[in-house]
């Protein structure tokens, strides 16, 4: 169930988003019909989409809409991108990311760690 934002913390978030997620909506649906983008990721069952790509479907959604339309389902989720990005962000490999499954992960989310 989405949970209730005021204006202030609907702009917060809408902020935080906008600075987490730097892919463009095409970028994302280019990277998200990937193998690479399908193979990462937690998934509930060997069959089933992971978390990421389902968030990375949902990202577009949101991308596209205008900020005026956005609802509180949209602004939970968003919520959550922002916090994924973050953590994610700080367990940072060393050496090269090019390849690896931390930066794919990252990608599902919206977020290219090498912008």
């Amino acid at each position: 169930m989405a949970q209730e934002f005021d204006k202030e913390e609907r702009e917060k978030i809408y902020e935080d988003f906008k600075e987490a997620v730097n892919m463009t909506p095409s970028e994302l649906e280019k990277w998200l019909k990937t193998d690479e983008s399908k193979e990462v990721g937690y998934k509930e069952s060997e069959n089933s989409e992971s978390v990421g790509h389902d968030s990375g479907e949902k990202i577009i959604k949101i991308l596209n809409k205008k900020k005026a339309d956005l609802n509180d389902s949209d602004y939970t989720h968003m919520r959550k991108v922002v916090g994924y990005v973050h953590r994610h962000t700080a367990q940072r490999p060393s050496g090269n990311i090019d390849e690896t499954p931390w930066r794919y992960s990252l990608k599902n989310w919206g977020h290219e760690p090498k912008k």
